[in-house]
């Protein structure tokens, strides 16, 4: 791949992505695939204004070692210096950047039960600074190819030539192929406008149905509202959170959700895939899951706390887009969430209420939005979708027809 071409899709993730403006400290979280893009990042971060930049690098293969070798007690302990760490990115509010590249099957064979219970542990020292954190700082996730998650897209390509492949499909889908930043600015005007005419409707229920067996009644929230490309912080700071982004996304109410729903495309969790699944929910949760394969971790997912069984997010994508029109399946969720229509369990957005600045996060969470230490996103749509809005006068709108937007 041209240099010249990364750069301008490192000057993208920095600038338009995580939005960088001068004074700005970032923080770069990256697997060990793709050292010198990484390098370009840090050199665009520091043209873009900010003033400290620094990269956490991750290798799954040391994850699974932690976790066949340290004890649960080990894995469960947030050390001192951990919290003051967290601490100081709680007062400082870095940009976030986040480049994923990991192989899809990189966890398999991992103790999950040991794993989430170490997790779980650690969330509830964790959590109380993520909630000072909600909406007060950028972040933008992005991602770069690396060579087994290369090979698991194009297995029968050589290495080298798979990995050219997805730098051509990322950079493609991302809309980095030919001048990013007007490209992501009409795209980000095309996705507020349709969020604009949503929002003017004040619809109250979203109805799916599809000829795989979908039929499914998700409850939104009165105060919501939906959300897609760009957003602020409560700052007003602007920053484009997924690269790419292809959703129309709004938090709905927890406990309101009825029905069953089938997955269209895998589920990548904790380095595994959840293929072939459906999900029934009763009262807003998920009572019964079943999978052809992974079906137990899909269990664990939504038992990781009381509100991982329960609705986040619903989001609006159209059969017909760049990801999906590729045909290449990215088992990799970033990706595949924005090739169709999907739901997540777990934690709501409180930005997806309407004046959420004026709200603290726990009233937020009364007014219906989820909490959990998970979002997952699993993929719903299909050529054949139709989603129904019910507004709160009765009416009823067609939003999605075949798949697409009815609109």
């Amino acid at each position: 791949m041209k240099k010249s071409v990364l750069r301008e899709y490192a000057r993208l993730i920095a600038g338009t992505g995580a939005g960088i403006v001068k004074g700005d400290e970032v923080i770069i979280r990256a697997e060990l695939d793709q050292p010198e893009f990484v390098a370009v990042l840090v050199d665009e971060c520091y043209k873009a204004g900010a003033k400290k930049v620094e990269v956490d690098f991750t290798y799954q293969p040391l994850t699974k070692l932690h976790v066949r070798h340290r004890s649960v007690k080990v894995l469960s302990t947030v050390e001192k210096w951990e919290i003051e760490k967290l601490e100081l990115r709680a007062q400082r509010l870095p940009a976030m950047i986040y480049l994923l590249s990991e192989d899809p099957d990189g966890l398999r064979g991992i103790n999950r039960e040991k794993q989430a219970k170490g997790e779980q542990a650690r969330y509830k020292v964790i959590k109380p600074f993520r909630d000072r954190m909600e909406n007060r700082y950028k972040w933008c996730i992005a991602a770069v190819p690396g060579k087994k998650w290369a090979k698991k897209v194009f297995p029968k390509e050589s290495v080298g030539k798979a990995v050219e492949k997805l730098w051509e499909a990322i950079l493609y889908t991302s809309r980095a192929d030919h001048d990013p930043v007007l490209a992501w600015r009409e795209h980000n005007a095309d996705l507020a406008s349709r969020c604009d005419y949503l929002n003017s409707k004040n619809i109250r229920t979203l109805v799916y149905k599809s000829s795989n067996g979908t039929d499914l009644r998700v409850g939104l929230i009165p105060e919501a509202q939906f959300l897609g490309g760009g957003e602020y912080t409560l700052s007003g700071e602007f920053f484009n959170p997924n690269i790419p982004s292809e959703e129309v996304f709004v938090t709905p109410k927890r406990g309101e959700a009825e029905g069953i729903v089938y997955s269209t495309k895998p589920l990548s969790y904790k380095g595994e895939l959840i293929e072939d699944f459906y999900v029934r929910f009763e009262g807003g949760k998920a009572v019964e899951v079943c999978a052809k394969k992974n079906e137990e971790l899909l269990k664990k997912l939504i038992s990781m706390d009381e509100g991982a069984a329960y609705l986040g997010e619903c989001a609006l994508v159209p059969y017909d887009s760049p990801i999906r029109n590729s045909e290449i399946l990215f088992y990799n969720t970033l990706f595949d969430e924005n090739a169709a229509c999907h739901l997540a369990f777990g934690e709501g957005f409180t930005n997806c209420i309407k004046d959420y600045d004026k709200y603290t996060v726990e009233e937020c969470r009364k007014l219906g939005v989820n909490d959990s230490m998970v979002h997952e996103d699993f993929m719903i749509g299909s050529s054949d979708l139709d989603i129904v809005g019910i507004c709160d006068d009765g009416t009823e709108i067609q939003v999605f027809k075949n798949g697409n937007w009815a609109f």
